[in-house]
Parts: structure tokens; sequence; C-alpha cells
């Protein structure tokens, strides 16, 4: 634990850890909450809640990269006015509108989502040396891994115990609270040896989006592809065989086991090859589905795949962080998101495709060899120019 104690120690890293945790709560509930607005309180069905899930995920993707952009030319804090107004007007309204006008506010919603995921990788550069991150971003991922425990579950009591309204009512005060604690702290994107540097002008994309980062981002892709595809395939599995409400238990040790492998993950001394994780955890969700009969045996099977998941985020993040200059590090870390947010639109259809097709055992095998079949991608665009890519986190080094 010396790594994470020295990690710790850091000034600035352990409030960060707990902002970044809270800040990220509302953000993974709003899935939730929007699929229960319009398939219960609109009566219109998880179809018509899909459509509008991929509207918003669509605004998510493109809004990412945007907002990371206004962060490396305006500050952070003049991105967080833009996100926390627009996306506390999104759920004030929302919950107001038919379901016409909805689908196509929840574009803009998107787009206009807070970045709490892309903020904490953020500062998460400025404040740890690139000897620690490592460990910094595999707390950021278990991190991640508890706030979507709370998250939708928190999601399900508003919208179950009082209604989906005041459920959008208490995410536009969530995004609210968090939205004006990250103005108030305005925590570093970036180091003070990064401030003072005279050379930190921005670059041109095509000097720094690379195919060996591209090849990165398409394992993020991955890795979300296989975890969206295993999510909706335990669901499926538990249902087939009359046990869906075991299901926030099954994902709850899902996420977990997650957990403590990213807590191994961060103690490592070494780095493991990040294509090397992706192609161990889309194996590893392959057999998954042979598993048959009660919840416990699924958790058992799914927990070897769940071990490598947060590891695999972590490795992702490690790398967008070293291979990033400076000066688009937000729009670098916008990318990365909208990476993971296009593994998830596109992994949980086509497992729910193949399953509605076929049975819920082949929805793990789906969400496996499709995390093969990125990860080989991905190799050969990291092996293309891995030579000749820079690394700009040994220049960042070099200037601390």
């Amino acid at each position: 634990m010396q790594l994470y104690r020295r990690t710790l120690a850091l000034p600035g890293v352990r409030s960060l850890m707990i902002l970044i945790f809270f800040a990220r709560i509302p953000m993974s509930a709003a899935g939730m909450v929007l699929t229960l607005h319009v398939a219960v309180g609109l009566s219109r069905g998880y179809g018509a809640a899909g459509t509008v899930g991929a509207a918003a995920t669509i605004g998510i993707a493109l809004g990412a990269p945007i907002m990371g952009r206004v962060v490396d030319r305006y500050g952070l804090r003049t991105m967080l006015i833009i996100v926390t107004l627009g996306e506390v007007t999104f759920w004030l309204t929302a919950r107001l509108l038919p379901y016409a006008l909805l689908l196509v506010i929840a574009f803009v919603g998107g787009v206009l989502q807070l970045p709490a995921m892309s903020i904490g990788r953020q500062v998460i550069a400025a404040l740890v040396p690139m000897d620690l991150r490592r460990t910094a971003y595999s707390m950021d991922s278990i991190s991640t891994e508890l706030s979507y425990m709370v998250g939708p579950a928190a999601a399900v009591f508003f919208a179950t115990q009082f209604s989906t309204t005041t459920a959008m009512a208490a995410m536009a005060c969530g995004i609210a609270a968090v939205g004006l604690a990250l103005f108030v702290i305005n925590p570093a994107v970036r180091s003070q040896a990064e401030l003072a540097d005279a050379d930190s002008e921005r670059p041109p994309r095509r000097t720094w989006l690379t195919p060996r980062l591209v090849g990165v981002l398409a394992v993020g892709v991955g890795a979300v592809f296989v975890l969206a595809g295993t999510e909706v395939s335990i669901v499926a599995m538990l249902r087939t065989h009359g046990e869906l409400g075991w299901t926030g238990l099954v994902v709850v040790i899902w996420s977990a086991v997650s957990a403590f492998g990213g807590l191994i993950y961060g103690a490592r001394k070494r780095s493991t090859n990040q294509v090397t994780l992706m192609v161990v955890l889309g194996a590893l969700t392959i057999p998954v589905g042979l598993a048959g009969g009660h919840w416990w045996v699924l958790a058992l099977a799914i927990a070897p795949a769940a071990a490598v998941c947060a590891p695999t985020i972590a490795a992702t993040g490690e790398q967008v962080s070293r291979l990033a200059p400076v000066a688009v590090r937000g729009e670098a870390t916008g990318l990365q998101s909208s990476a993971f947010t296009m593994g998830a639109a596109i992994g949980a259809p086509l497992a729910g495709f193949v399953m509605d097709h076929s049975a819920p055992g082949w929805g793990f095998a789906v969400a496996g060899l499709g995390g093969l079949l990125i990860a080989g991608t991905a190799a050969v665009l990291i092996l293309r120019r891995q030579v000749a890519a820079p690394d700009y986190a040994m220049s960042a080094s070099a200037i601390s």
C-alpha cells in the first residue's frame, strides 16, 4: 500500500478523490432516471426509452471533446458555467416535455452534460507525477465503480418512492451542487510547471492524434463495449432463470470485484500492456454464459473478468495522459470519454439484439468476442507507429 500512501499524500489528491466521487453520482444516475421517466412516467415503453437514451448518448459523445477544448482554451470555470446552467435547465424542463420534444432535447442535454469523468482525469494528470499515475488512475477507476453502485440505486429509489419527475428535479439539484462545488474549489487542470512552460501552445491535432493514441482510445471503446454487453446479459440471464430480483446484488458483486482488481493493479510498480488487459477481459467474458442455475453461480463465473475491468480502464487513462500534450489535455480526455460512451452505445444494443434472437448466454459471448476484435484492431494501431509517436509525459516530467 506504499504507492497509495504516497499518492494520497500529494497536495490536493485526497480531496480530489472525494469530490470526484460525489460529482460522478448524478452522472451515473442520469441514464436510469431518463429510462424510468420515459418507460414508466410517460408510459412509452423501454424501446422509446432506449431511443431517448441513444439521442443523449450521441450528444455526450460529441459534447465531451468540445467541452474539453473549452477547458484547454478558456479554463475550467468557464466550462463549468456553461454545462452547469445547461444541464440544470435540461433536467428542470425535460420532466415537463412530451416525448417528441424530449427526444430532441435529450441530445442537447447530452452535449451539455457535466464531464465529471474528464475533469477527474485532467486533475490527476496535473497533480500526480508520472511514476504514481498508475496508482492514481486505479483509484479513479475504483471511485467510478463506487459511484455506479450509488447513482443508479438512488435513481430507482427516487423514481419508485416518489415519481420520475421528482427524480429529475433531484438530478437538477445534484448537478447544481456538483457544478457549484467544482466552481468554488476550481481544481487545477494544469500544474504550476506546465503553466510556466512557454512551449505549451496548442499543437495541430494531426501531430498528437496519432494511430497509437487512436489505438489507446479503441481499447477504451472495447472495454466499455464488454462491460455494457455484460450488464445487459446479466439481466437477461437472471430473468430467464426467474431470479431477476437478484440483479442488483450480482451487479454489486461484479463492481466490488472490479474495484478490488483496480486496487491490486494500482499497487503494482510496473504497467501491464493495455491490449493484453483488453484481451484477457474479452477472453474471460466469453464463457460466462455457460454458467446457469442460481444467481450466485453467475456471480462466481463473472468474477475473473470483473477483476480486469478497472485495470483496463485505468490503463487507458494512464496512456492518454502519457501521449497527449499538455495544451490539449482537455480535448484528449474528452475523446477518451467519447470512446467510453461509444463502447456503451454499441455493446448493450448488440448484445441485446443477439439475445433476442438466441439465448442469454450468447450475450456474454458477443461481448467478449467483440472485445477481442477491438483489441486486435487497437494492437495494429498502437504498433503501427509506436516508435515515432512522441511521449509527452517525458517532456512534462522534464519540466517539473
